[in-house]
C-alpha cells in the first residue's frame, strides 16, 4: 500500500500492457475469504475484547502513526533509487523523458494526441500512458501509429518509477528518441513520484480556476514547464491568465508557460519550437 495516499499495490497493482494484448481479468470472489455454516456468515469478531484503557488506545494509535509514515519514506526512498535507474537508463540512450501532469479534464491527452499528429514525421516518439483502468488513451495513440504502453494502475493514483521502467522495456525505445509520459490524472500524489524524466510537464486549463497552483503547490514547484490549456475559452470563463501566472511563479520562480488550444491549434506553435529543441539536443 501506498503510505503517501493508501492507493493499492499487490493484487492492486499495475497491469502494462500494449494495444491489442490480453488484460487478464481477476475476479474479487477468489480473494473473499467468507465462511459460511448454515446459512450464516461467520466474522472473526472478538466483542469482549474491548478495552477502556485510554492511554492504550492513545499508544496504539502512536504505534500505527509510527508504521504509516515509516511505510510512506521507504516506499519515496525506493522510487527514488529506481527513478535514479531511469535516469541513466535515458540519459545512456539519449532519450528525453517527459513526464506529462494535470488534473483531470484539462486535455492532457488532446495536448499530446495533437502534438505527436503534427510532429511524428520530424520527431521519433514513444508514449507511455497511465490511468486506473482502460486502454482508451493507448488506443487512440495506437492509431497513430506511434509506438505505445498502457499502465493500468488499478486502485493508484500515480505512476511509479519501476512501472515505468517496466513500461520502456515492453516499448523497446531507440536511441535518441523523445518519450512522452501521460501521468495518472491528479495533481497530488504524482508530484512526489520521481519517475527519472527529463522535464516535467504540467498543464492546466482556463476552467480550472486562477488560484490551482497555490492550491496544488508541490506540483506545480516541482515542474519545469506549466502548459494552460484551451485558451481558446477565455471570453467565456472569469479567470485572469496573468494572476495564474503569478500564481504559479510564487511557487516556482523558474517555470516556463505555453498558452495553447489543443482544439484550435492556437499556441502550439511555441509549444512544437521547444520539443523541436529538445529533439535536436538528443540527436546531436
Amino acid at each position: 500500500m501506498c503510505g503517501t495516499c493508501g492507493c493499492g499495490t499487490g493484487k492492486n497493482g499495475p497491469i502494462i500492457l500494449k494495444p491489442g494484448e490480453e488484460k487478464l481479468e481477476h475476479s474479487h470472489d477468489e480473494h473473499t475469504h467468507e465462511h459460511s455454516h448454515e446459512g450464516h456468515t461467520h466474522t472473526h469478531e472478538n466483542e469482549h475484547h474491548h478495552h477502556n484503557d485510554h492511554s492504550h488506545s492513545h499508544d496504539h494509535s502512536h504505534e500505527h502513526k509510527h508504521k504509516v509514515l515509516t511505510i510512506e519514506r521507504d516506499i519515496l526512498q525506493n522510487n527514488q533509487l529506481l527513478a535514479a535507474r531511469n535516469r541513466g537508463y535515458f540519459e545512456a540512450k539519449n532519450i528525453f523523458a517527459l513526464n506529462m501532469v494535470s488534473s483531470p479534464g484539462s486535455g492532457k491527452t488532446s495536448i499530446l494526441e495533437r502534438t505527436l499528429i503534427d510532429l511524428k514525421h520530424e520527431i521519433s516518439f514513444y508514449v507511455i500512458e497511465g490511468d486506473q483502468q482502460t486502454m482508451n488513451d493507448a488506443n487512440r495513440i495506437d492509431a497513430l501509429n506511434i509506438p505505445v504502453v498502457q499502465i493500468n494502475t488499478g486502485k493508484g493514483c500515480h505512476l511509479e518509477s519501476d512501472m515505468v521502467f517496466e513500461a520502456v522495456r515492453k516499448l523497446e525505445i531507440k536511441d535518441n528518441s523523445i518519450l512522452m509520459i501521460e501521468n495518472v490524472g491528479n495533481l497530488v500524489c504524482p508530484s512526489m513520484f520521481d519517475l527519472g524524466e527529463s522535464k516535467r510537464v504540467v498543464i492546466i486549463s482556463t476552467t480550472e480556476g486562477e488560484d490551482k497552483p497555490i492550491k496544488y503547490p508541490d506540483m506545480f514547484h516541482t515542474s519545469d514547464i506549466c502548459i494552460i490549456n484551451k485558451i481558446d475559452l477565455l471570453p467565456y470563463v472569469k479567470i485572469d491568465v496573468q494572476k495564474l501566472k503569478n500564481y504559479a511563479l510564487q511557487v516556482n520562480p523558474n517555470l516556463q508557460f505555453f498558452e495553447v488550444s489543443a482544439t484550435t491549434g492556437e499556441g502550439m506553435e511555441a509549444w512544437y519550437g521547444w520539443l523541436k529543441a529538445q529533439s535536436k539536443k538528443v540527436k546531436g
